[in-house]
């Protein structure tokens, strides 16, 4: 069973539910240290005071803002946890919405919502029968680690998890990314949903679906250790240096995406018929909007403000 990392209670109203939170994740990744090549001596950072020009011991460092330059204010521990906020000892439910308003660039970590102790059990229940039926999700705001965060709360497997989520001002605007304005006939509209089609699934089980990084990086790992012959990586497809148009990409995709699934003739989908010049239609994609650089540093100064990390 994971730590909890946090214990404090949901506020749904004027009903309370004690809860602690575990991390709703694994991270399997391999870890690396640093070392000296010449001697493999392990290499460690050691924190150092710029001024005294000496190492410190972790009982010696705090916290601090910069307000200028020269001016540094202390902020401890202790004034952290007892902030005037409500929500530094509890989830905060401050809404109700639909799942699909939420555009998925705001959501983050997840973390599971334990109920803590039976006097929990009923109000926890409660919370989760009310959200399972309406499907839809809370909005809370809750203090971890130095700032008040926004979280979405939701339910899986009768558990209430909770994603952290970004505040509105910390989402660039992707506006400056957009390309140039092209023409797009239906066809390669149609075969473009044609090999979406093709690549459809019902989950994400599948074998494919799995971190090979990992698994590769764990069979250097062996080899190294037995002293044998690293794994060689496999050849890439030969391309054979073809320049291939849209429409001949979007084939052969369709048609090498049916073959690694196996598709039955009864699952084939079949691309659109090319169209003559006289019957072809285009959708032209909308220029955007421009900000001048004015309005947008305006609109930054007027929204956004210092959070510590």
């Amino acid at each position: 069973m994971p730590r909890s990392i946090w214990s404090g209670a949901i506020s749904f109203g004027l009903v309370t539910v004690p809860i602690n939170v575990v991390s709703a994740t694994e991270d399997h990744s391999i870890r690396f240290h640093q070392y000296h090549l010449e001697d493999m001596g392990r290499v460690r950072v050691r924190k150092y005071c710029d001024i005294e020009d000496r190492e410190v011991a972790q009982a010696e460092i705090g916290k601090g803002y910069q307000l200028t330059k020269e001016q540094v204010i202390p902020i401890s521990d202790e004034e952290l946890r007892e902030i005037p906020l409500p929500t530094a000892k509890a989830i905060e439910i401050e809404a109700f919405v639909p799942l699909e308003s939420i555009d998925p660039i705001r959501i983050g970590e997840g973390y599971y919502l334990q109920p803590f102790g039976q006097v929990a059990a009923k109000p926890y229940r409660l919370l989760v029968q009310a959200l399972g039926r309406s499907s839809k999700v809370a909005i809370a705001k809750y203090a971890w680690s130095g700032r008040e965060r926004l979280g979405v709360l939701r339910i899986k497997d009768d558990v209430i998890v909770l994603h952290a989520m970004r505040w509105p001002d910390e989402i660039r605007d992707p506006a400056e990314l957009l390309p140039e304005p092209v023409d797009l006939t239906e066809d390669e509209i149609d075969g473009a949903l044609a090999l979406m089609d093709s690549m459809t699934r019902d989950d994400l089980d599948d074998p494919e679906f799995r971190d090979t990084y990992t698994d590769a990086l764990a069979q250097i790992i062996e080899a190294k250790r037995d002293d044998k012959p690293l794994p060689q990586a496999s050849e890439p497809e030969e391309t054979g240096g073809k320049v291939l148009d849209l429409m001949t990409a979007l084939n052969e995709s369709v048609a090498k995406a049916q073959a690694a699934r196996g598709a039955s003739a009864g699952d084939v989908h079949e691309m659109p018929k090319k169209k003559t010049a006289d019957n072809k239609t285009t959708a032209k994609k909308q220029p955007a909007k421009k900000t001048t650089a004015k309005k947008a540093t305006e609109k930054k100064t007027s929204t956004r403000r210092p959070r510590s990390a």
